[in-house]
């Protein structure tokens, strides 16, 4: 198959739309529900972390099994977009449903409900970034796509914090379940709207090689992709990290800093200055090297959490500039490895001779949930061991270990992250390498 180098921006951009409600409901999702649901709804923070990796295990079936589905469905209209489109119900009525409860709650519904959001994540997450890495074959490329998707992805997730920041100083209009409900609102509107423009403008390839390897001799095959693993094993720990940051940043912001209202707007300069970040990423990237970029970023990110470390009660606006520098590096974290996991998948390409690119995002979604899930319940465990309870008059103690957590917590996974990813064996050349060979592979097959 001849694949154009550059794909126009008109592609680009209506690519990227339907990353649109995935970003604007991640961080609420992530931050501020179980805050809301363990501060203000009166269910016990640990409940709330098992929750949260309960719902993992059934992440481990639906996982792989959408994106086998995925590769092996055959329709007029792809194999991919059918997948989006079936998810858009499921996800617009679990996130009215946690986005907005009817009180009182119970941690039945919260499971229900948390169950019914990633189930409908998976339907639309997998099949649709396994699609960016079928639009192009070209190392550079393939960032640029990611970065588009990224970039226009993290322009929603502003968007969705601006809102609420202007109903604060505008209207004195905030809290936590007041950004809920206007985040909520926001993203119930456009999600039906971007994944329909994604899907009717932007063309599907035809010509893939349908999965015929079955499912366990599939999965043993991508294991013995050694890149893969790596970097596998990188982005796990690197969003367990992210996780820890993402659920203690709200604790640390109303009880540390004593700012009950402005979390948002915290939210709204870490994301403002990643989506500056991401056009100069993409450029250094491709003077560097993929994983280089995304590993001196890593490093980077963990020197400034620390300066989280020496701020208290009434320093709210000296945290901004701190966050504004993570911001900016975190802007990376969107771009870079996912546009490397399309690179290891051109490896399994060359040795299984199949398009099996859904199963391989199957694997990165569920490592991502996990992680997700893992770092935010072991940060709420720990943030009851400490002795912290939201709700009530905090001790010394519990307000230094939430602020120990909030900090060492991400910093340590963000170096470990980079130790793993510094010696990721593929760059341009091996990638370029690897396309010269699947494409000889292609004119063999047609020869005979």
């Amino acid at each position: 198959m001849t694949q154009k180098k550059t794909l126009d921006r008109k592609t680009l951009f209506f690519y990227g739309l339907a990353d649109m409600p995935i970003q604007m409901a991640s961080i609420p999702v992530a931050a501020f529900i179980p805050n809301y649901y363990g501060q203000d709804l009166g269910l016990s923070i640990a409940a709330v972390g098992t929750i949260w990796l309960l719902t993992r295990l059934f992440d481990a079936v639906s996982d792989p099994l959408v994106g086998y589905l995925s590769d092996k469905t055959r329709t007029r209209w792809g194999r991919r977009k059918i997948w989006m489109v079936a998810a858009v119900p499921i996800l617009w009525l679990s996130i009215y449903k946690l986005f907005m409860p009817s009180t009182p709650v119970t941690e039945a519904y919260l499971l229900g409900w948390l169950i019914a959001l990633w189930t409908g994540w998976t339907m639309l997450f997998i099949p649709y970034y396994a699609w960016a890495a079928e639009l192009s074959e070209d190392y550079n490329e393939r960032t640029r796509i990611t970065g588009w998707r990224a970039w226009i992805g993290m322009a929603a997730n502003v968007i969705s914090k601006v809102v609420p920041v202007l109903a604060i100083f505008l209207f004195d209009y905030g809290g936590t379940e007041e950004t809920l409900l206007l985040v909520g609102l926001m993203t119930l509107i456009l999600l039906p709207l971007t994944v329909g423009l994604t899907v009717s403008m932007v063309p599907e390839k035809k010509d893939y090689r349908t999965s015929k390897v079955a499912l366990l001799p599939g999965i043993r095959l991508m294991m013995k992709n050694n890149p893969f693993k790596r970097l596998v094993a990188a982005f796990f720990i690197n969003q367990l990290g992210s996780a820890i940051s993402t659920a203690l940043v709200v604790f640390y912001i109303r009880n540390v800093l004593g700012e009950q209202q402005s979390s948002i707007l915290m939210l709204l300069v870490y994301y403002g200055f990643a989506l500056l970040g991401i056009p100069f990423w993409i450029s250094f990237s491709a003077k560097v090297s993929k994983h280089k970029t995304w590993c001196m970023a890593l490093i980077g990110f963990g020197f400034f959490q620390m300066g989280y470390l020496f701020l208290g009660q009434g320093d709210f606006y000296y945290m901004l500039p701190i966050t504004a520098c993570t911001g900016f590096l975190g802007g990376t974290f969107w771009v870079i490895p996912n546009s490397m996991k399309a690179d290891v998948i051109d490896i399994d390409r060359l040795k299984s001779g199949e398009d099996r690119t859904a199963w391989f995002f199957a694997v990165w979604s569920f490592t991502t949930k996990l992680a997700l899930s893992i770092g935010a319940s072991i940060a709420l465990w720990l943030l009851a061991i400490v002795g912290f309870q939201p709700g009530t008059e905090s001790t010394p103690e519990g307000l230094t270990g939430l602020t120990l957590l909030f900090v060492f917590g991400p910093a340590t996974g963000f170096w470990l992250t980079a130790m793993i990813a510094w010696k990721y064996p593929l760059d341009k050349k091996t990638q370029t390498d690897l396309i010269r060979q699947l494409n000889e592979s292609r004119k063999r097959e047609v020869a005979n």
